[in-house]
C-alpha cells in the first residue's frame, strides 16, 4: 500500500507531537504530504528531536494539555481533523511512582477527552490510540502476549495505560461500534508497542538517553537491571505499523477497528546488558557498571508481544535487525550537534521505507 496516496492532503492531528515518537511521526507524515496539526506540551529539552528537526516549521504547533477537556473539544471543532494519532501521555514508569495521580489523570482522562472530542467532531473518520506493551497483566513468562490477553498493570504507568485501553474499548463499543459505522462514520483502534529506541529521546531513566549522557561525559553507563529482557525496536518500526493501520482504516473502516501489537522479531529480544554492550560498540567508546538493587521500585523483567495478528491481517512485519536498530539510533546521537537533523531523519525514514518495501516483497 502506498501510504502517500492515503495521507496526502489529509488533515492529521497528532497529540504529543513535541515528544520523541510524535516528532518522528510528524516528520514522516510531512513527507507523505499530510496537513499536520500538533497538540502537545512544550518539549522537555533543547536537544529534543522536535527542536533539532524544526518540526514546528511544517506543523501547526499548538500547546495544550490533554486534561483540558473544553479546550480540546473546541480545538477539534476549530481544526476539523480527519485522522487522529493520539500519543500524548505520561510515558515513564519511574515517574509514575513519583506522580501517580498526574499519571492517571493524563493517561486515562486525557484519553477520554480525546475520545469525547472525536465523538463531537464530525470531520474525524479515523483515530489510532497509542498505548504500550505494558497494558497486559504481566506474568513475566516466556510466551508473548496476544491482543486478547488480560489487561493489568503493576505500577501506576502500566495500570493507567491498561485503564486507557478499557476507556477506548468502551467508547468504541458504545459510540463507534463497527456494526453501526453507517451511523457514526468513525473507525477507532489502539496500538501497543514498547521499548522503542531511536534518535532524539532524552527522557530520564531510559536506557538510550542514559547511555548517551554517560558516554558524552566519558563516564561509565550505570545500569539498574542488566539482566532484564526487552523487545527492542527502532521508533520507525511501530510508527510504520501505525501509519499502515491508519491507512487501512481509512479504506476499510470496519475491518481494522480493534487492538494491535507492534513489536520486533525474536532476535531483537535481548537483555539490557547486551544492548548496552552493542551501544558502546557502535558508539566506539565507553564502559558500563551494574547498579542492580533489589530494593528499587518494581519494573518488569520480561515482557514480549505476539505480532502475528499484524503480520497476517495488516501485512506488516518488522524490518530492522538488532544491529540495524542500534546503528540507526546511534547514528542520530553521533551527529546531532553538527548535522541538519531534519535531513538526517528524512534520510533514515527513506532508508527504512526502502528496506520495508524490499524485505516485505521477499
Amino acid at each position: 500500500m502506498e501510504l502517500i496516496n492515503i495521507y496526502k492532503g489529509k488533515r492529521v492531528l497528532i497529540t504529543g507531537h513535541t515528544g520523541f515518537k510524535g516528532s518522528w511521526l510528524s516528520i514522516w507524515l510531512n513527507q507523505l504530504g499530510a496537513n499536520i496539526i500538533g497538540l502537545a506540551l512544550d518539549p522537555k529539552s533543547e536537544f529534543d528531536n522536535f527542536n533539532l528537526s524544526n518540526v514546528s516549521s511544517f506543523v501547526k504547533d499548538i500547546r495544550l494539555d490533554i486534561k483540558d477537556k473544553e479546550a480540546i473539544i473546541n480545538l477539534f471543532k476549530e481544526e476539523q481533523p480527519e485522522i487522529i494519532f493520539h500519543l500524548a501521555a505520561q510515558a515513564l514508569v519511574l515517574e509514575s511512582y513519583q506522580f501517580p495521580l498526574e499519571t492517571f489523570e493524563t493517561n486515562t482522562m486525557g484519553t477520554a477527552n480525546i475520545l469525547e472530542a472525536i465523538r463531537q467532531t464530525d470531520s474525524v473518520k479515523t483515530a489510532v490510540f497509542i498505548t504500550t506493551d505494558k497494558v497486559y497483566e504481566n506474568k513475566e513468562w516466556i510466551w508473548p502476549y496476544r491482543e486478547d490477553e488480560k489487561l493489568g498493570g503493576y505500577d501506576p504507568y502500566s495500570a493507567s495505560k491498561g485503564a486507557s485501553e478499557l476507556i477506548i474499548s468502551s467508547y468504541r463499543n458504545s459510540f463507534f461500534n463497527p456494526k453501526d459505522y453507517h451511523k457514526h462514520g468513525k473507525s477507532i483502534a489502539s496500538v501497543r508497542a514498547g521499548n522503542v529506541i531511536g534518535g532524539g529521546d532524552w527522557a530520564e531513566n531510559r536506557i538510550i538517553p542514559d547511555c548517551i549522557r554517560a558516554l558524552e561525559k566519558d563516564l561509565p553507563v550505570e545500569i539498574r537491571s542488566p539482566k532484564s529482557v526487552r523487545p527492542w525496536q527502532h521508533v520507525l518500526e511501530p510508527l510504520g505499523g501505525y501509519l499502515l493501520l491508519g491507512a487501512k482504516m481509512m479504506t476499510q473502516p470496519t475491518k481494522f477497528a480493534e487492538a494491535w501489537n507492534f513489536g520486533p522479531e525474536a532476535e531483537n529480544i535481548i537483555t539490557v546488558g547486551k544492548l548496552t554492550d552493542m551501544i558502546i560498540n557502535f558508539y566506539e567508546k565507553g564502559t558500563w557498571k551494574d547498579l542492580s538493587d533489589t530494593k528499587v521500585l518494581h519494573e518488569a523483567r520480561l515482557l514480549a508481544l505476539d505480532i502475528n495478528k499484524a503480520k497476517y491481517k495488516l501485512n506488516w512485519k518488522p524490518v530492522l535487525s538488532i544491529d540495524e536498530t542500534i546503528e540507526f539510533t546511534i547514528n542520530w546521537y553521533k551527529n546531532y550537534k553538527t548535522d541538519n537533523m531534519l535531513k538526517l531523519c528524512q534520510q533514515q525514514i527513506e532508508k527504512y521505507t526502502d528496506l520495508w518495501k524490499s524485505r516485505n516483497e521477499n
